[in-house]
């Protein structure tokens, strides 16, 4: 792939596998939940195979959705910190929905929508593995009592519906601001994407650029 002269990268190639290995799974997870949500969508369940299939799959995606988003958690746990500069941010959130971010507080490389996102699902996700597994019956039913397993399973249900929130907006965010998915499908960004939107970052990349040596040192 030919980047254009002067792009930035935002994100390495590992890190654009593991960000849709993470969505292919939370997508997967979504249609095979609903199906199982309610008698109306249980017609999403032709896509994997019918109900017992769909009742079978939906776990193991699960798993490999805790280990792949462990994988950005790992990456990036540092740079979503939350900072005064964030809530500053925030203030200034009405001017951010309108694409009119002159006056907006700088942002790091994530800014406090993302940072949001982040940290939401990072406690989303295990939330949802642990009361996943207390109603997982072909492994633990014999050790979770029936009541255990209702009240997991309304609590699921609920942290489902609160992910799948948090999901749309990141994907309503990824498309409203042009050149993010960009960045997350061929990994890179221009200088001007990354003024107007990250520019504590681009700062920040600004100044771990070597300084010119004087003509004639070696």
């Amino acid at each position: 792939m030919i980047r254009p002269e002067g792009a930035l990268i935002r994100y390495t190639t590992v890190t654009r596998i593991n960000h849709w290995i993470t969505a292919a799974c939370f997508v997967l997870l979504v249609l095979s939940g609903l199906s199982m949500f309610h008698p109306l969508f249980f017609f999403l369940s032709a896509l994997f195979g019918g109900g017992q299939w769909t009742r079978a799959v939906h776990p193991w995606i699960g798993i490999v959705l805790v280990a792949s988003y462990a994988g950005l958690v790992a990456q990036f746990w540092r740079e979503n910190f939350w900072t005064t500069d964030d809530t500053a941010w925030l203030r200034k959130f009405d001017r951010v929905l309108v694409n009119q971010e002159e006056g907006v507080p700088e942002a790091g490389r994530f800014n406090a929508g993302q940072k949001f996102v982040f940290w939401a699902m990072a406690l989303l996700i295990p939330a949802l593995l642990l009361t996943g597994l207390v109603i997982w019956e072909v492994y633990f039913s014999a050790v979770t009592p029936l009541v255990a397993q209702r009240i997991a399973l309304l609590l699921h249900s609920l942290l489902a519906i609160t992910a799948i929130a948090v999901w749309i907006v990141h994907v309503y965010a990824g498309i409203w601001v042009r050149g993010s998915l960009r960045a997350m499908t061929q990994g890179y960004v221009t200088p001007g994407w990354a003024w107007r939107h990250h520019r504590k970052w681009l700062r920040g990349l600004a100044s771990r650029e070597p300084a010119p040596r004087p003509e004639g040192m070696p």
